[in-house]
């Protein structure tokens, strides 16, 4: 039994052949880029929102204990409102500009794989 010689033939020209690119080659790392858009603008999302926690929560906690009206006033709840909404309002900012930079530089780069063709 064995490989007919017309299918070896045809086995052996096709691997010493030249490699065409396929449309879909360029598709899929259109697509790695963007997985890779989502991840670092979640990244920077993350960062902004920890520093923005830290920068809101240290004046809302001194506040609390040193200002009599803020004292009175603002609860548990309200504090972590305070503290949380700085925080989400940072990482949306960010992951939104981020993702905008990202768009633009995938853009550029498809037109580029377009005038090439």
């Amino acid at each position: 039994m064995g490989i007919p010689s017309e299918m070896r033939d045809i086995w052996v020209n096709k691997r010493n052949g030249f490699i065409i690119a396929s449309p879909l080659d360029d598709q899929n790392a259109l697509n790695a880029r963007r997985k890779i858009c989502n991840q670092e603008s979640i990244r920077e999302g993350f960062k902004n929102a920890t520093i923005a926690a830290v920068v809101s929560a240290v004046p809302t906690l001194v506040a609390v204990r040193k200002i009599p009206w803020a004292k009175a006033n603002l609860n548990y709840t309200a504090q972590a409102l305070i503290i949380s909404a700085a925080s989400i309002a940072a990482f949306f900012i960010t992951a939104d500009k981020t993702t905008l930079e990202c768009a633009r530089r995938n853009a550029l780069l498809e037109d580029a794989l377009r005038r090439q063709r």
